[in-house]
């Protein structure tokens, strides 16, 4: 590893202008920030999605990793704008989340752990205000809150499926006022949408005010504003604000900085950090979470539309892997290992469905195959020869083994892509009704048929509407396995309905979650968690973790 210093000069950035976190990490300072800010925009923003994938997750993160390398080995200067790891799926069933092999981002345990404090300060921001809440319900405080309509809830970044649901506040009158609660995990909570979505310390300030908490007997809307507490909030998140700057295993430098769930919200890394890149390099790399029907989607429509010339991405790649495509066309899931053409060729359809979704966007595209040591040269070939049939750029590569010079030929042809500038289009006007912008999604981008709103769903939209919230953009919670809200219905299904249960305001973070299918905002581990393989020798090096 280079010394962090070295990293930012990289980027023109003076060690007076960062903070250092060790020897191998640091923050940008606020002064750094805004004076970045206020220089012209001048980097070019690729975009990395994927089709739908397996349980084990294609590598993603890894070729946006690489794929950052190959642009610097190809004489362009070229950085990384990725999230933060939480700690639920690092001892969870996925493991670690700073890519891998030759190209991941190090040091990776350090990041893949504590970091540099910005989980905990977003789960001490988020359960202050629920600590506040209770308060308020304890002492019977002036706001009248309704004990039966808290809607924040408490989170830790642990997966953890016994606390999804409780009850609190047993043990006689000292102890507060029973009522059933639960936790989430943190990277599913308002907070840290907010975090990611605010692009600077007073429009966190706006938008932690803005946070609904709960309703009062009479029904109206109770927000943090209420509680009195959000600077107390921003003196926590001072720090966490704050774009952290790391490095890739070639000495690429990559920005890490928050981590929102692709399915609760919009899943991708913080805006400060992707903007301040984008002033700092030629080319930005950056994520969405999942599939191109959830992270892509939420891209455009919740980042991208309201800020086109800041966020708007200028090329696209979308990952896929010969495993996920055999799932989809009815291998076995535990067989994916083994050469199957023919299940290939079947599972194609869903790459052929999430380059549909990328061509609606109107942005330029390649197709980047990421290639495991299993993958056959016929099931390699199966796939170049449905893009090239279908005029599609692609490229196949593996980033684990090679790193950067793995991608190289991605890279070249995402180079010839930034030549063909698209029309940006949104899958939905940003001020039309909820129900509308749903229903926009399952027919364009999904694929279904229609939408479906049970009881309780109806109910919360006539709330949302009378209290003036019934416009925002909506971000669909749903299954990450499957393009409807059933992860069973693999490939690319058509005519069906997504069905949503329920509706989560998140005002703060400017949408409105529609819930559906049995999707948790708490996961739960695997029968045999990562955390049983991960290993600490006597000197303190932790292994194993990836």
């Amino acid at each position: 590893m280079l010394p962090i210093t070295e990293i930012a000069s990289k980027l023109g950035l003076t060690p007076e202008e960062i903070e250092p976190y060790g020897h191998y990490a640091a923050k940008l300072s606020m002064e750094t920030i805004a004076k970045t800010l206020a220089e012209p925009l001048k980097g070019k923003l690729i975009l990395v999605t994927a089709t739908t994938p397996t349980k084990a997750g294609e590598g993603k993160t890894t070729m946006s990793i690489g794929l950052s390398q190959a642009l610097c080995l190809l004489k362009k200067n070229a950085v990384a704008a990725l999230r933060e790891p939480s700690m639920g799926p690092v001892f969870g069933m996925k493991g670690g989340a700073t890519g891998a092999g030759k190209s991941q981002l190090v040091p990776a345990a350090d990041i893949n752990l504590h970091f540099t404090g910005d989980m905990h300060a977003i789960t001490s921001a988020n359960n202050l205000i629920a600590a506040c809440i209770d308060n308020e319900l304890h002492f019977r405080g002036h706001l009248n809150l309704d004990p039966l309509n808290i809607l924040h809830r408490r989170v830790m970044d642990m997966n953890d499926r016994a606390l999804r649901n409780m009850v609190i506040g047993l043990g006689g009158k000292i102890n507060g006022v029973p009522r059933e609660a639960g936790f989430d995990i943190t990277a599913a909570s308002e907070v840290m949408a907010v975090l990611c979505l605010s692009e600077d310390l007073s429009e966190l300030r706006s938008r932690l005010g803005k946070i609904i908490v709960g309703m009062s007997l009479e029904g109206n809307p109770i927000s943090v504003y209420d509680l009195d507490i959000v600077d107390a909030l921003l003196a926590i998140l001072a720090h966490a604000i704050k774009p952290n700057l790391v490095q890739t295993i070639e000495g690429t430098p990559a920005f890490l900085h928050g981590g929102p769930f692709g399915n609760i919200a919009h899943g991708t890394s913080s805006l400060i950090a992707s903007k301040v890149a984008r002033r700092l390099a030629d080319i930005v790399v950056t994520e969405c979470g999942f599939g191109a029907d959830l992270g892509f989607e939420k891209f455009c429509d919740i980042v991208a539309a309201p800020r086109q010339k800041e966020l708007t991405p200028d090329a696209v790649v979308l990952v896929t892997t010969a495993r996920a495509l055999k799932l989809h066309g009815g291998a076995n899931a535990k067989e994916l290992d083994k050469e199957n053409v023919d299940a290939l060729k079947l599972g194609l359809s869903n790459l052929e469905r999430h380059v549909a979704i990328v061509k609606k966007s109107g942005l330029p595209f390649v197709i980047g195959i990421n290639r495991f040591a299993t993958d056959t040269e016929s099931e390699t070939n199966a796939i170049l020869d449905f893009c090239k049939d279908n005029a599609w750029p692609a490229a196949i590569g593996n980033p684990f083994d090679q790193g950067g010079e793995g991608l190289k030929d991605l890279g070249v042809l995402v180079l010839k892509e930034l030549e063909n500038p698209g029309l940006f289009k949104p899958f939905y006007d940003y001020n039309a009704p909820i129900q509308e912008k749903l229903e926009l999604l399952v027919k364009n981008v999904y694929g279904g048929n229609g939408v479906v709103y049970m009881p309780k769903a109806q109910k919360q939209l006539e709330w949302l509407k009378k209290h003036g919230f019934d416009l925002l953009p909506v971000c669909v919670s749903k299954t990450q396995y499957s393009f409807s809200d059933n992860p069973n219905l693999l490939n690319a299904p058509k005519d069906f309905k997504i069905e949503v249960r329920e509706f989560k305001l998140s005002a703060g973070a400017g949408f409105v979650v529609a819930l559906t299918g049995e999707l948790m905002a708490m996961p739960g581990l695997p029968k045999r968690p990562s955390a049983c393989e991960i290993k600490v020798d006597d000197t303190g090096k932790i292994s194993n973790m990836a």
